[in-house]
C-alpha cells in the first residue's frame, strides 16, 4: 500500500477518500436525527446547560427591576446560566446550590401559575421606598404571592429572607403530590423549538391529551355501564337511568380537569400559552365541580322522597321539591360566585353591591319576603297537611299545595284558592283534618202527643243505635229530651264518628238517620214540623166550649201524691242507671 501520504488524506487513523467522506457525512447526519428522536421521546437525555463561549455575563442587584431580570434571565433556554440566577438570593448563609434551587423553584412558581412579570412595572430606582410601608426599601413583586418580595441590602436589592422561605411552600401547592420530580426528566432549555415551544413539549401535550382521553372514556364507561349495571340489580333502574348516567360526563370532565390542573405546570409552556390555559383550567375545574352538584341535588332529592314516603305526613312531599329547588338555586349561585373569584373578580365589592341593592329590593319586596318567612313557619309549625279540611277566615276547603309564596285550597265549591302564606300564617286555622272523631248533632223533633213511655223507649232505642254502629264513638254521646220547643219536643242527638274522611262522615250519617227513622217507624212516633193551631172561641155552628178545670183541692192533692210516688220510683231507677260498677 505504500506510505500512508501517498495512498491517501488521514484523519484519526481514517483515510478521508470522497466515498469515505460521503459515508462520515451521513452517519454525523443520521446520529445527529437519532439523537434528536431520543430528545425528543426521553427529554432526560436531551440537551443539558448551556455553557458560556465568551466568558460567564454579568447581572446586576442595583434596582428590584434589574434583581428579577437577573432571575428570569438567566433561566431562559437561550441562556440558561442557574449559578448567575441564584446571586439575586443571598448566600452568606445558604450555599450556591440552595440558592441555584430557590431560584429555580421561584421560576417554576412563576411559570406554573401562569403569572406574567412586567418588567416594565417593576421600579428601576436604585432607591425605591414602598410608601405604604412606612417608606421602607421592600418591594412586593405581585399581589397573588404577597410573601415574594424584594429587599434592598447593603446598597443592593436581593429577594428576602420572608420569600425565600415562601418558595418551597409556593412550589409544593403548584407541583403536589411530589410532581415537581418529573422537571427534572424535561430539560431546561432547548434551542429546538417551533413557535416557541420545545419539541419535547409538543410530546408531552400529546401524551397528555392521550391520557386525558383515556381518563375521560374510562370514568364514561364505569358510570354509564359499571355502576348502572350494580344499580339495576339492585332494583334502582329508576335512579340508575334518571340521575347516575348524567352524572358520568360531568364526573370524568371533572377528573379530566383535575389531571389537567395536575400535571400542566410540569410542562413549563411558555407564559403566554400558560396564562389562557390556567384562566380556562380556573373557570372548567369549578364549572365542572358544581355541575356534579347539580346533578347531586337530584340523587339527594330521590333520597328525600323516599324518607318523605316512610312518613304519614304529606307535608314533607311537598316540602321535598321545594327544597331540591333551593338547593339547585344554592349550587348555581355558589358555583358563579367561585368562578367570578377565579377570574379576578373582587367578589367582596360585587356582593357589597348587591347588598345595598338587596335590601332596596327588600324594602320594595316586603310582601313578597313575608310570604316567603310565613311559607317557612307554616313548613317549621305544620299547622296543616296536604289534604287537610281546613278553615282560615272566609277560606273553607281542602289544602293541594304548599309554595314559597302562596298555598292553594280546594274549595268545596271546587274551585281553587291561592292564599299568601305571610296572610295564612296571621289566620287563626281551624284544621278539621286533625280531628280524631267528627262530631254530628241534630235535635230529633217529635209530636206533643207522643206518651212519655214511648219517649223513653225511643230515647233508649237511639242509644242502641249509636252502641252498634262500627264507626260511632261509644265512650262519650249524649242523647237526651233536651226541649220544648214551639211545635215539638226535641231530643238532642250528639254523636261522633270516628271516620277520616267527609265522605265517610256523610256515609255514617246516612245509615244512623236511616236507623232513626226504622226505629221511630217501629214505634209509632211521629216526626214534629213547625205548625200553628189556630184554635176558635167559638162560631155559629158551635157554641163557646169551657175547659173543665178540676178544682176539688183534696183530689188535685192525690195526683200530686200519686205523680211525686211515680218521680221517687223513677228518680231511684236513674240513679241506679248512672252509679258506677264500685257503688
Amino acid at each position: 500500500m505504500g506510505n500512508r501520504e501517498e495512498s491517501g488524506r488521514y484523519k484519526n487513523g481514517w483515510p478521508e477518500s470522497g466515498n469515505l467522506l460521503y459515508l462520515r457525512g451521513m452517519s454525523i447526519r443520521i446520529l445527529k436525527l437519532i439523537l434528536i428522536g431520543v430528545g425528543l421521546l426521553l427529554p432526560q437525555y436531551g440537551m443539558g446547560q448551556a455553557e458560556p463561549e465568551d466568558g460567564m455575563p454579568g447581572f446586576s442587584r442595583i434596582s428590584p427591576r434589574a434583581t428579577v431580570e437577573t432571575h428570569l434571565k438567566y433561566l431562559q433556554a437561550e441562556s440558561y446560566y442557574p449559578e448567575l440566577s441564584a446571586k439575586v438570593f443571598q448566600q452568606t448563609e445558604r450555599s450556591e446550590e440552595d440558592a441555584i434551587k430557590l431560584a429555580i423553584q421561584l421560576k417554576q412558581v412563576l411559570d406554573g401559575s401562569g403569572y406574567y412579570v412586567e418588567l416594565e412595572e417593576i421600579p428601576n430606582q436604585s432607591g425605591y421606598q414602598d410608601t405604604v410601608n412606612g417608606g421602607r426599601e421592600i418591594y412586593q413583586l405581585t399581589s397573588e404571592f404577597p410573601k415574594l418580595t424584594l429587599e434592598r441590602i447593603d446598597g443592593e436589592w436581593y429577594y428576602s429572607e420572608v420569600a425565600a422561605r415562601a418558595i418551597p411552600r409556593l412550589h409544593e401547592s403548584i407541583y403536589p403530590f411530589g410532581m415537581d420530580r418529573l422537571l427534572e426528566f424535561f430539560p431546561r432549555n432547548s434551542s429546538s423549538t417551533l413557535f416557541g415551544i420545545a419539541y419535547w413539549q409538543y410530546a408531552a401535550l400529546f401524551m397528555l391529551i392521550l391520557l386525558c382521553f383515556l381518563v375521560h372514556r374510562f370514568l364514561t364507561w364505569l358510570f354509564a355501564r359499571g355502576i348502572t349495571k350494580v344499580l339495576l340489580r339492585w332494583g334502582y333502574k329508576f335512579v340508575a337511568y334518571q340521575y347516575v348516567r348524567p352524572l358520568a360526563v360531568p364526573i370524568s370532565l371533572l377528573a379530566v380537569s383535575g389531571l389537567v390542573w395536575l400535571l400542566e405546570p410540569v410542562l413549563q409552556l411558555p407564559i403566554a400559552f400558560q396564562r389562557y390555559i390556567i384562566l380556562a383550567l380556573r373557570v372548567a375545574v369549578p364549572f365542572f365541580a358544581f355541575a356534579v352538584l347539580f346533578r347531586m341535588v337530584d340523587v339527594f332529592g330521590v333520597y328525600m322522597e323516599k324518607l318523605a314516603d316512610r312518613t304519614e305526613t304529606k307535608l314533607d312531599d311537598q316540602l321535598v321539591p321545594l327544597l331540591r329547588k333551593a338547593l339547585r338555586t344554592f349550587v348555581v349561585v355558589v358555583g358563579a360566585l367561585v368562578i367570578l373569584q377565579n377570574l379576578d373578580v373582587n367578589v367582596t365589592a360585587l356582593l357589597a353591591g348587591l347588598s345595598i341593592g338587596g335590601l332596596a329590593l327588600a324594602l320594595a319586596a316586603q310582601d313578597t319576603l313575608k310570604n316567603f318567612f310565613g311559607s317557612v313557619m307554616i313548613f317549621v309549625d305544620r299547622p296543616f297537611q296536604i289534604g287537610h279540611w281546613i278553615t282560615a277566615g272566609e277560606i273553607d276547603g281542602t289544602v293541594e299545595e304548599v309554595g314559597f309564596r302562596s298555598t292553594r285550597v280546594r274549595t268545596f265549591r271546587n274551585s281553587l284558592v291561592s292564599v299568601p302564606n305571610g296572610k295564612l300564617a296571621d289566620m287563626v286555622i281551624d284544621n278539621h283534618g286533625l280531628r280524631e272523631y267528627r262530631r254530628f248533632f241534630t235535635p230529633i223533633s217529635i209530636t206533643y202527643d207522643t206518651p212519655p213511655e214511648v219517649i223513653e223507649v225511643f230515647v233508649e232505642g237511639l242509644k242502641e243505635i249509636v252502641k252498634h254502629h262500627p264507626v260511632t264513638r261509644k265512650d262519650y254521646y249524649e242523647i237526651h229530651l233536651n226541649e220544648f220547643d214551639a211545635s215539638s219536643l226535641n231530643i238532642l242527638f250528639y254523636v261522633f264518628f270516628a271516620v277520616p274522611s267527609w265522605s265517610e262522615e256523610l256515609k255514617a250519617r246516612h245509615q244512623v238517620m236511616l236507623e232513626v227513622i226504622h226505629l221511630a217507624e217501629k214505634l209509632g212516633v211521629q216526626f214534629a214540623f213547625p205548625t200553628q193551631t189556630l184554635h176558635l172561641a167559638a162560631t155559629p155552628e158551635k157554641p163557646l166550649e169551657t175547659a173543665h178545670w178540676e178544682t176539688d183541692m183534696g183530689k188535685l192533692k192525690e195526683k200530686v201524691t200519686s205523680y211525686l210516688q211515680g218521680a221517687e220510683k223513677r228518680q231511684a231507677l236513674w240513679q241506679q242507671e248512672g252509679a258506677s260498677p264500685t257503688e
